[in-house]
């Protein structure tokens, strides 16, 4: 489980992300693109995915990471259900999304 005080700290640690309202949810973004939103209430977040990343995160397990099951999920965006994963797939998801939106020079530190 990761609280969302680890989230947020997770995100704020990426070189250049900002933390900014986006409606009634928390979004943190890179160049003033949402790599992430955090729904504080429900413990959920939200992320930037390529196609190909969010089908490999969403065949681990759909009770943790899930396409938006809308227009929005087939641009990428996925749900992550914090109560539920683990901190090292976490942080694996947030470099995939990071880096899905961050310019180049900027997301080449985080790619293996």
């Amino acid at each position: 489980m990761i609280s969302n005080k680890d989230f947020c700290a997770m995100l704020l640690s990426f070189a250049e992300v900002k933390e900014e309202p986006h409606f009634d949810k928390r979004s943190f973004r890179v160049k003033k693109k949402i790599v992430a939103t955090l729904d504080e209430l429900n413990q959920t977040a939200c992320v930037k995915l390529t196609a190909t990343e969010q089908s490999v995160y969403c065949l681990i397990d759909e009770t943790i990471i899930k396409a938006v099951p809308n227009k929005w999920g087939l641009q990428g965006w996925t749900f992550i259900y914090l109560k539920k994963i683990k901190k090292n797939l976490l942080y694996d998801v947030i470099v995939s999304s990071y880096c899905s939106v961050a310019p180049r020079s900027l997301a080449q530190q985080y790619l293996k």
